[in-house]
């Protein structure tokens, strides 16, 4: 016969299980250091995000406005060239492994813009009155790709695997590569909502990402201290309240602006103006 355990056994030998799958689990963020929780191999959520993003562009309009693409493809490329130098530099190369980088301008009144796991990028028309130029689609572009290369898709993706699996089914959630899994990676990815509820961007991981942002557009021979503006337009136009930002996944303005504004000599020291 077997012996059942007993209840504290049950909890203390859980309690091991998942301290070790974070210990085990856990990277940390370019520039910033911060430790994340990432559970999926990077392999694997690049390939997911590749095959979504084909899907994306398959099933939406491209814009035909030649010039305005043009300028979303220069400063995408000139924002990947600054990256691919500063992981270089820190010879870090290694995170940017099976990246495939493309960077499209999609016909949409949203305003919106977003990079996915790989490089894949997508901005809106809707948002480009709000950039005015490609200085201010510096500004979105920093901050997305930021996203992808701080791992926040994989960060988010692997909380809402281990909320809805469970340490004990996680490997076989993903073996599976069931319905489920690839919902929540759509989500995790960002890409809208016609592929189901998006996981938000916590507040914590819209901040890292505004502070990577800027230093990454700065290298690129992008003026930083354009962020602020570009970010009190993106509030002037907002429509409706917002919530207090304890209920928020975004930073309030205020704390946005405050948290440029004191990251802004660190991201001065990486400008050079381009020629």
């Amino acid at each position: 016969m077997f012996a059942f355990a007993r209840p504290r056994a049950i909890r203390l030998a859980l309690f091991t299980a998942v301290f070790g799958l974070f210990v085990w689990s856990c990277s940390s963020v370019p520039i910033t250091g911060r430790k994340q929780l990432s559970l999926v191999p990077e392999g694997e959520i690049i390939a997911m995000a590749s095959a979504q993003y084909d899907t994306f562009l398959m099933t939406n309009k491209l814009s035909s406005n030649k010039e305005q693409t043009a300028m979303i493809k220069r400063c995408g490329a000139r924002i990947q060239k600054a990256v691919e130098s500063y992981f270089a530099s820190q010879n870090q190369s290694k995170q940017l492994e099976g990246y495939e980088w493309e960077f499209n301008l999609v016909e949409s009144d949203d305003v919106n813009a977003w990079c996915m796991p790989g490089g894949k990028v997508v901005f809106y028309t809707g948002i480009l009155p709000v950039c005015k130029d490609e200085t201010g689609i510096a500004v979105v572009m920093g901050h997305e790709v930021a996203h992808a290369v701080a791992r926040h898709g994989n960060e988010r993706m692997s909380q809402g695997l281990l909320a809805q699996f469970g340490g004990a089914t996680l490997d076989a959630a993903l073996a599976k590569n069931s319905a489920g899994t690839k919902q929540l990676a759509a989500a995790a990815f960002g890409i809208g909502a016609q592929y189901g509820a998006l996981l938000p961007f916590s507040r914590k991981q819209e901040s890292e990402a505004d502070h990577l942002g800027i230093i990454f557009m700065a290298m690129a021979g992008y003026d930083p201290r354009t962020a602020v503006p570009f970010w009190e337009r993106m509030s002037a136009g907002s429509k409706g309240g917002k919530p207090p930002e304890i209920m928020s996944t975004h930073p309030s303005d205020e704390t946005r602006m405050a948290n440029l504004n004191d990251r802004m000599p660190e991201a001065m020291k990486y400008y050079k103006p381009a020629n």
